[in-house]
């Protein structure tokens, strides 16, 4: 018998360590005004304290479903529990596929059916942001998606970041990311995929993340980016600046927005 010249990953993580994944994982709910069971919560402990695994966390949660009246905290829970999963793993490629892969893994049979989960959207969307006084950022028409994905990412990796000071790298691989979210690929948890995305992107660059924001400020996160790619009132990336400063470089910006429609930005 040949003997495998691969030695298995097993990621050790400390109670912290884990509660800051899981945090994350749940404050990512968020930015779509969802809030995990105590059921879930509870689970998530356990899981931090070492007493259960993953997969014994999702058994339990289709238990619990199955048994229960209560379905508005199911997405919540599902998609937390695998945004958890995703993030306590190290591999990782730089491609469109792989925002395919995490949204398929983040949100199958969690969606209506007429979503499509784990492909790019066949249809175009709008969303009344109340960042913007009920008004939506232009995302792009979906015969486009594939085109402008494929731009720019071949763009990002042409980019030499080992020539980059940090302040720099920071900054443009937000921009990235700023960009793909307008593109808005998805035709429902856009935000959390692009944030798993994000996060594991950032890691890969050597980046520190400060996984308290997501657990914090998710909502603000993507109100930044409403702004950042909102064209009526002029972009603007202050926000957006502001908490990559805190994500990623230490900062300790103040995370608020406000916003005055009757004047330019």
């Amino acid at each position: 018998m040949n003997e495998t010249n691969y030695d298995i990953v097993q990621n050790q993580y400390s109670q912290k360590q884990k509660s800051d994944i899981w945090d994350t994982a749940f404050g990512l709910q968020k930015v779509d005004n969802l809030e995990p069971s105590d059921y879930m919560k509870k689970q998530a402990q356990q899981h931090i304290e070492n007493k259960i695994e993953y997969a014994d966390i999702e058994n339990n949660i289709k238990s619990y479903y199955e048994n229960s009246q209560e379905r508005s905290t199911m997405e919540a829970d599902i998609v937390s529990l695998r945004a958890a999963e995703l993030l306590s793993r190290n591999g990782f490629k730089f491609s469109p596929a792989t925002l395919l892969g995490i949204h398929k893994y983040l949100f199958t049979d969690t969606l209506p059916a007429n979503i499509p989960v784990g492909k790019f959207r066949h249809y175009n969307i709008t969303k009344k942001e109340d960042v913007l006084d009920g008004d939506t950022v232009f995302y792009d028409d979906f015969g486009m998606i594939n085109d402008t994905l494929e731009y720019d990412f071949t763009k990002e990796s042409k980019l030499d970041y080992n020539v980059l000071d940090k302040r720099t790298k920071v900054f443009n691989a937000m921009n990235f990311i700023s960009n793909i979210w307008q593109i808005h690929p998805f035709g429902e948890g856009n935000t959390r995929t692009i944030a798993v995305f994000a996060i594991k992107y950032f890691r890969i660059l050597g980046f520190e993340v400060d996984n308290s924001l997501f657990k914090e400020h998710s909502k603000y996160f993507r109100d930044a980016l409403v702004l950042a790619n909102y064209h009526k009132i002029g972009k603007t990336s202050e926000y957006l600046d502001k908490f990559t400063e805190n994500l990623l470089l230490a900062g300790k910006n103040e995370l608020e927005i406000s916003i005055n429609f009757d004047k330019k930005i």
